[in-house]
């Protein structure tokens, strides 16, 4: 306990310390903001935040197979391993170029929030561990992730963990927004397409062709109407549509994407046998090919509310005046429960979506930067002294 109360008293410190950060952040920021990284070809923008690693003093820093930055803070003692990490990809299409713009209380960019400033307070953090003479005594691993996002299914994070030339003990996933996150636990996840398509015998002179739109409207409305239950916690999200290219043609293909969330893997299996019967049901009535593709499931788990990892960081939290908010999630977190490591997932600093903005356009707040950072400092002595190793 005197350990955790040193931890405690010394975050007022850590919190001023963190406020001095501001010019380089925010220029880590705007250099890794402004560069594109959709998923698959984040290269740039890793091979950017491996060189500030090394201009912020890591060793081994590197890009692996999988296309993740890493680099190293070597602890007093190294018999434990916490990784620190956040996705470099972003789900802005490549043929947009990013713009940050600075002002003086907010930062408002193209997914800032997610995850641009999780990049940045990334390669920020071993400056304010210099800054405030901090050596830890366990090995502190960052890593800027890749193909994280859609398809990619966390292969990047995958691949560190299977790889690691050591065991790692504890981590952190860190996400731009919002500050006062505690996810301590992971829902179990389907990712899907609907994919709905004329035949090749299809009418097409026949009036009242229908195309591919409306079977697929017939399969949305079949969806909606199956029970979804209040728990287990599940949900359907419908994430985009997309299919046509003219007003005047008739679509010859709809494809539907979208995510299953569930605490329970017993109903995404069921929810999984009742939307392959939706496409089926829906081929068989409109007489056109219905597919459905799960590409992507993950397990639910994750730590208990109990656990002394998440005791400890709500403990920091108070100590700071941060209301924590402690819900599951659908982040990279399944990727250390998968291997029973204990880790969470914190966020950086308030943020919104303005309605006068472009829909990939956030605003996040500067001010709020401050206690993120140092609230990721304060988590991470804490880890460091034992509490939240614990299994």
């Amino acid at each position: 306990m005197a350990a955790k109360d040193e931890i405690l008293k010394k975050l007022p410190e850590i919190q001023r310390a963190a406020a001095d950060m501001r010019e380089i952040v925010l220029a880590n920021l705007a250099l890794l903001g402004e560069v594109p990284a959709p998923t698959t070809e984040e290269g740039a923008r890793i091979s950017l935040l491996v060189e500030r690693f090394s201009e912020f003093g890591l060793q081994n820093t590197s890009i692996d197979d999988a296309g993740n930055g890493t680099g190293v803070l070597y602890g007093t003692e190294g018999s434990r391993s916490i990784l620190l990490t956040a996705n470099a990809d972003a789900m802005l299409p490549e043929d947009i170029l990013p713009a940050v713009q600075v002002r003086a209380e907010e930062v408002v960019g193209p997914f800032v929030g997610d995850n641009s400033l999780a990049l940045a307070a990334l390669v920020s953090l071993p400056a304010l561990l210099d800054k405030l003479q901090i050596r830890l005594k366990s090995n502190l691993v960052f890593a800027g992730t890749a193909r994280m996002l859609s398809a990619s299914n966390l292969e990047g994070l995958r691949f560190i963990l299977d790889h690691m030339p050591w065991p790692v003990s504890s981590g952190l996933i860190l996400e731009g927004v919002q500050l006062g996150r505690l996810n301590y636990s992971c829902l179990g996840l389907l990712m899907a397409d609907l994919t709905i398509q004329v035949p090749d015998d299809y009418n097409w002179a026949q009036y009242g062709a229908t195309g591919s739109i409306i079977p697929m409207t017939d399969a949305i409305n079949r969806i909606n109407r199956i029970p979804i239950p209040r728990r287990p916690l599940t949900n359907i999200i419908f994430g985009m549509i997309n299919g046509g290219f003219t007003y005047r043609n008739i679509a010859r293909q709809t494809t539907l994407s979208f995510e299953v969330r569930s605490e329970s893997a017993e109903m995404l299996d069921q929810l999984a046998r009742q939307l392959d019967d939706v496409a089926s049901e829906v081929a068989a009535n409109s007489g056109v090919q219905a597919k459905l593709n799960i590409f992507a499931r993950r397990q639910p788990g994750g730590l208990d509310i109990a656990h002394p990892m998440v005791r400890q960081v709500r403990d920091v939290h108070d100590a700071m005046g941060i209301q924590s908010m402690l819900y599951p999630t659908t982040s990279a977190l399944s990727c250390f429960a998968d291997r029973k490591i204990p880790a969470v997932t914190l966020g950086f600093t308030t943020g919104s979506r303005k309605g006068n903005l472009e829909e990939t356009e956030e605003v996040v707040s500067i001010p709020a930067m401050w206690n993120g950072l140092a609230q990721l400092a304060g988590v991470l002595m804490a880890i460091d002294e034992g509490f939240g190793n614990e299994k």
